[in-house]
Order: structure tokens, then sequence, then C-alpha cells
């Protein structure tokens, strides 16, 4: 029975270990072997080579053939190879000449590790970085291991994970050692190896959650057409059935429940919205801005994507949400501009629209008028202007029938005066 060489079964082990290729181990060896050498034979071409047959390293200088030798210690003579190997020998072959292993000391044994581990290292970190750049929008369930300036580092497996401070819902709280499922939101590359960045407030969480819990949708019958979130607050999905019989939103809400209050309790208590897909804008609009209850939706712009949506007095707060919250979401999960009016302010603002268009035609005759009246105003204006500078010219005139005037009133007057008395004496009294 043939004996396994304990190197061989060594580089096995590790390979088995760190989950890399024992041919990446072999060829680690190998050139931490070369490496050793150097410090022994510094001025050679060195190759080191790993004997699986025998399970033993050999090392080697390598000399290339010339014509015309410069360098002796890399460069051998076409005549001397000849002479060591026959007509064989050829200009740019190589010839391997052993070299011994047993006397390379302590040192050039401690430098042959730390290649081998370095090695090693990187290739665990391409394997990492290549697994888990496959698994980006996976939900994957790990353990607190620490916390780092607010940053939560989890352990998952034989590798280690970040939930950054801004990947993490403001109603959740963790203790070292609590399991947590998140989404792969990442992979970067770093020199301390590859960093897997996890998300609890990414939408994907949630559509793999749903994926996990509901079969209609991991089957296809059920399809998530859109999800968003505000996370530890709210969140609304899109749902569409692709069987007429199957009721998308019941199927996501389960028996009493039962299925989105498990994911409910997975995310700590945030509010879920199922609501229907269609592809009419205005019953998908409608449907998103549940719990409320919409009256009427107009389409204010298509180009824009603008709606106008009117609800009861009673419906507005509730169908705004809090600090806008049902609204906005509503806007991100459906794609469109929503501008919401209670039929209060609608009707006001239709009043006002109605004012406008009567009060037009009156306010054009007026200025009409105040314009003609205007015009009258400034003639008049004028004419007594001219009269003014007539009269102005000619002053003398006026004198003789002024004078005239008031010589024909005295004597009216006295002549009026006289007459009264004259019938005053006349008269006798009846007494």
């Amino acid at each position: 029975m043939a004996t396994v060489n304990p190197l061989l079964q060594q580089i096995d082990a590790i390979a088995k270990e760190k989950g890399v290729d024992s041919q990446i181990i072999i060829s680690a060896v190998q050139d931490a072997l070369e490496a050793a050498a150097r410090k022994r034979y510094k001025s050679e071409a060195l190759r080191a080579r790993f004997n699986q047959e025998t399970g033993q390293l050999e090392l080697y200088a390598v000399k290339r053939i010339v014509e015309e030798v410069i360098d002796e210690s890399t460069q051998i003579s076409l005549t001397e190879a000849q002479g060591l190997y026959g007509e064989e020998a050829e200009v740019d072959m190589e010839i391997e000449f052993p070299r011994p292993t047993e006397d390379l000391g302590r040192i050039a044994a401690q430098t042959a590790k730390q290649v081998i581990f370095q090695k090693v290292r990187e290739a665990e970190r391409d394997n990492v970085y290549a697994e888990y750049s496959e698994r980006i929008g996976e939900v994957l369930s790990g353990m607190v291991k620490r916390f780092e300036n607010g940053d939560i580092i989890m352990e998952m497996g034989r590798v280690e994970a970040q939930l950054p401070r801004k990947e993490q819902s403001r109603a959740e709280n963790y203790n070292v050692g609590d399991r947590v499922r998140a989404v792969v939101r990442g992979v970067n590359r770093s020199a301390k190896g590859p960093q897997i960045v996890l998300s609890r407030t990414d939408p994907a969480l949630l559509i793999k959650l749903f994926e996990q819990e509901v079969p209609e949708i991991y089957d296809g019958t059920v399809m998530i057409r859109g999800a968003v979130r505000e996370a530890g607050d709210r969140a609304k999905v899109a749902v569409y059935s692709r069987e007429r019989d199957v009721d998308p939103v019941g199927a996501c809400v389960g028996m009493k429940g039962t299925r989105v209050q498990s994911i409910i309790r997975e995310l700590r208590g945030e509010k879920i919205d199922i609501v229907e897909y269609s592809d009419d804008p205005v019953m998908f609009v409608t449907s998103a801005l549940s719990p409320a209850k919409v009256q009427r939706v107009s389409i204010v712009d298509e180009a824009e994507r603008v709606m106008e949506v009117i609800v009861e007095d009673k419906q507005l707060s509730l169908a705004i949400g809090k600090k806008g919250q049902n609204v906005r979401l509503a806007a991100k999960l459906t794609g469109w501009k929503i501008d919401i009016k209670s039929e209060e302010d609608k009707r006001r603002e239709v009043e006002a629209q109605f004012g406008e268009l009567e009060a037009a035609p009156g306010d054009e005759a007026a200025a009409g008028a105040a314009a003609e009246g205007g015009d009258a105003a400034e003639g008049s204006e004028a004419t007594a202007a001219e009269g003014s500078a007539e009269l102005a010219a000619d002053p003398q005139s006026e004198d003789p029938a002024s004078e005239t005037a008031g010589a024909e009133s005295e004597e009216s007057v006295a002549t009026t005066a006289g007459s009264d008395a004259d019938d005053t004496t006349d008269k006798p009294s009846n007494t």
C-alpha cells in the first residue's frame, strides 16, 4: 500500500481549511522556496518545483544556452551544453541544474513561511470576493460579533461582514450574539481583504422576505412589481397576479395575516401596505394611496407625470400621512408626482376661477369707459385753457360791458323800490 507524503497531506488540509484549491497552495510553496533560496543563491535564476510523485520540493538553477557567454550565473555556452546533452542542445534552450535545499537556514525557512501565508491569504480573499460578488441581493443570516463606531461587524461563517450605521433601521437595536438577517448590498476590495456590505434598509430585503414567506411569489404565480421603504416606519409593496383566480394581496397577507405578520416581526414592527399593481396609472395611484379613500384622480400633465387627487376633507390627513410619508411612498412606488387636495379646497379653487372669468368682461368695459372719460376731461381742460388765454390777451374788452351791466342793475333795483314805496303811500288803511 502506497504511503501518502506528509507534505502533500498538509497541503490538502490547508486547502480544505481555507477553502482554496490545493494547486494554489502548491504554487505558494514553490514561490516561497524560490524566495528563500534567493538569499543564498543571489545571482542565479532559480526555479522551484513540487514533485507530487515523491512529495519533495526540488530547486534548480536555470541557465540559457547562448553563443557567447556574458553572465556565467544565468548563461551557458552552446559548446558546453552540447557536451552535457549532445546535439539536442540548441541556442535559447534552458538547462536546469539541481541545487540543494537542506542548508538554506532558519531565516530562509521563516521567509518561506511568510510567503506561503501571504499567497494563501490572497487566494482566500479572491475566493471570498468572487463568491459574494455573485450573491449581491441575497438575504444572509449572521451573528453580531462586535461594534465599531456605530457599524456592526457580523460573523457569517468563515468571513466577516459589515452592517454600516446608515444601513441600519432606526427601530432596531442589537446586542452581541444576536442573529440578524440582512441583504448583501455590495462587496468592496480593500487592503485588509474584501469587505462585504450588508443592509437592513434596502427594499431588496423586503422583496426577499416576501419570496421566502409567500409560496406564490416564490413559484412566480404572484409577482412583486415594486417596493419602497422608509425603514422602521412604513413600506409599500405592489403585487400582481399572473392567474385570474389568485388574489395577489390576499396571498401576501395570508390566513389572518400570518404571512405578513412574520415579515413585520422580522422588520421590528414596520408597517407594510400591500397594494395591487395596475397598468392603468389612475387605478395604480388610487391603490397606492391606501389606506386613504380617493374620490377621483385626474392626470394634469402626462409628459411630466403629474396627477391631481381629490379626497374627502376627513381623508386628507390620512392620504398625506405623517410628515407626508404616505403620499411620498405612493409617489415613489408609482413614479408619478401626486398633488392631493380636499373637496373643499378644490371647490374654492373652482369658485375662484369662475369669479375671475365673470369679472373679466366687466373689467374690460370699465377700463374702456375710464379711457373715454379721460379723453373728454383732457379736451375740456384744453378748451378752458384756450379761453383763459384769450381773456388774458385782451383785458379792456370786458370793462365797458361790465360797467353797463352794473348800471342797468342799479336802475332796475331803484325803480322797483320806488314803485313799492308809492304803492304803500297811496293805499288807505282799513282800520
